[in-house]
This record gives structure tokens, C-alpha cells and sequence, in this order.
């Protein structure tokens, strides 16, 4: 940037202006491109226009160019802080503004998507997806705490801190009713932790195991045979119906028996759904007491 090519002086010789064809010497004359005229000629006829106020850069105004654009020095600031930009660095911009480089990093920095302020370099920021915020603009959409670089849940636009999100969104547990982050198991259509689907009895975890329920409880194969199922009157071992042999029982005077061993005490034959006599706490066929 520097004056254009033009000379200016006192005239101390005989030439009329270019132009107005008065006479120059002793006065003050502009040169240009071997051509000699007035002051007024030269800013009617050859002077550049500023770039920004859009008035002639007169012959007593220092000039400055850029790229075919010409400027009066006070007229050569920044457009956004108006900082005066000679010997400053500077970025001619769009509609020929020029801008100092503060405003320029500024201008182009990336938007916060929550307070949509400029994101300048040295800020702390959040990035997700080609958005950005800075790091306390970035908040749980349903309690207003700040997540920060924490662990977070996306839903559509809004975003969740973990606890927000279990109480929120997550399963809840049909036990305990506590939220359900991760794993589980579902049982009659509802969802359960794995350490709350438990025998009632030893406790242990029931996931992928054999059970049976019993009311509101469950149990293991074996808590089930020990604690719960009632005793064959036959054999003496735990009737249990899918766990074992058979699945049908025999009921008489709050007694059991699997049918198998619903049988004559003398012949032996297997009274399930058949005719039976019991004498003396004993299961005869109806044939066996008469040869007693």
C-alpha cells in the first residue's frame, strides 16, 4: 500500500493544467502519467475513489492500494472493531471490507450451539456430530447440570446426563425398581437386574437356570425339591412336577404321591385313576383287602 503513481509539487515552470488550461506556476500542480493539471482537476478527473466512503482520494490525502482498491488513510479500518488497520495486518473481505485479523479469527470461529457465541481457539469446547459448545454451554436438557466432557445420552435434539437418562429412559427394574443400565433379563414380560432374579431361599442368581415360581417367589431346582415340594408319601422324595419323572400327582386326605408311586401296598399294581381302599393309613387295590 503506498501512494499512487503520482507526483505532487509547487510548479516552477511555465505549463498550463491538462484540463482547465489554466496557468500553473506558482501553484500546486499534480503530475500523472506525463500529464500536468490543478488540484481540482486532478480530483475531478484522475483521482482514485476510496473503497470505502466512496469520495475522491484528494492529492493532499495519503493513499493507500490493495489489490486494484484504493483507500484514504482514516477510511482504512477494520469493519467490525473500526481499528485502524495501517501498517496493521489485515483481511480484505466480502463487499471489499477489510477486517483486522482478531475479527476475523472471531468472525469465523465455529458457533456455540448453545449460547451461539464464536468458539475461539483456547476455549474449551464439545464436539458431537459437526456441532460444538463450549463446555459449560453443554447441559443435561433435563436437569440443566453441566456435562461437560462427562458421559451423556443423545435423544433427537436433547441431551442427557447418565443419571437423567436411567430415570428418564432406562427399564425399571420389577424388583427392586431401580433403573436397568445394562444387561438384565425379563421374566413375564417384565425386566428384572440379574442380581435381583434370585432363588428365595440360597440366593442365587436364577438367570439361565432352571426354576419355579411359587407365588411370588422363586427357586432353584433344588431349594425347590428341599424347602417347597411336598413329599411323596410313597417314596419319600420331592414331588416335583417338570423337574423330575412324572408330572402328574395323586392326592388323598393331605397326602401325595406321584402317580408311579400311587400303587397296592400288597400286589403292587399302580392305583392312578383307578378304585382303591386304604386300611390302616395303607393304599390296597380294591381286590387285595379280601385276602388279607
Amino acid at each position: 500500500a503506498g501512494p499512487g503513481s503520482y507526483t505532487v509539487g509547487t510548479m516552477s515552470e511555465h505549463f498550463d493544467c491538462h484540463y482547465c488550461r489554466d496557468p500553473l506556476q506558482g501553484k500546486k500542480y499534480v503530475q500523472k502519467e506525463g500529464r500536468h493539471c490543478c488540484v481540482k482537476c486532478f480530483e475531478k478527473f484522475c483521482a482514485n475513489t476510496c473503497t470505502e466512503c466512496k469520495k475522491p482520494i484528494g492529492a493532499d490525502s495519503k493513499e493507500l492500494h490493495f489489490k486494484n482498491r484504493y483507500w484514504h488513510d482514516n477510511c482504512f479500518r477494520c469493519f467490525k472493531c473500526y481499528t485502524s488497520l495501517v501498517n496493521e495486518p489485515f483481511m480484505l473481505r466480502e463487499n471489499n471490507k477489510v477486517w483486522c485479523s482478531n475479527c476475523t479469527a472471531v468472525e469465523d470461529a465455529p458457533r456455540c450451539k448453545g449460547c451461539f457465541k464464536p468458539i475461539i481457539a483456547g476455549d474449551q469446547n464439545v464436539e458431537y456430530k459437526k456441532m460444538v459448545w463450549h463446555k459449560d454451554c453443554f447441559t443435561c436438557s433435563q436437569c440443566k447440570q453441566v456435562i461437560g466432557s462427562g458421559s451423556f445420552f443423545p435423544k433427537g435434539d436433547e441431551f442427557y446426563c447418565v443419571s437423567c437418562h436411567e430415570h428418564k429412559f432406562a427399564k425399571t427394574c420389577a424388583k427392586c425398581k431401580n433403573p436397568i443400565t445394562s444387561g438384565g433379563l425379563t421374566y413375564q414380560e417384565q425386566p428384572w437386574h440379574s442380581e435381583c432374579f434370585i432363588c428365595s431361599n440360597c440366593k442365587k442368581q436364577l438367570g439361565g437356570k432352571r426354576f419355579t415360581a411359587v407365588e411370588d417367589e422363586f427357586y432353584c431346582v433344588e431349594c425347590y425339591k428341599e424347602c417347597v415340594a411336598k413329599k411323596c408319601a410313597g417314596c419319600k422324595n420331592p414331588i416335583t412336577a417338570g423337574f423330575g419323572r412324572g408330572t402328574s400327582v395323586v392326592n388323598y386326605e393331605d397326602e401325595s404321591w406321584h402317580d408311579y408311586c400311587f400303587k397296592c401296598t400288597k400286589c403292587a399294581r399302580g392305583l392312578a385313576n383307578k378304585r382303591f381302599v386304604c386300611h390302616n393309613g395303607k393304599i390296597y387295590c380294591a381286590e387285595c383287602p379280601k385276602r388279607l
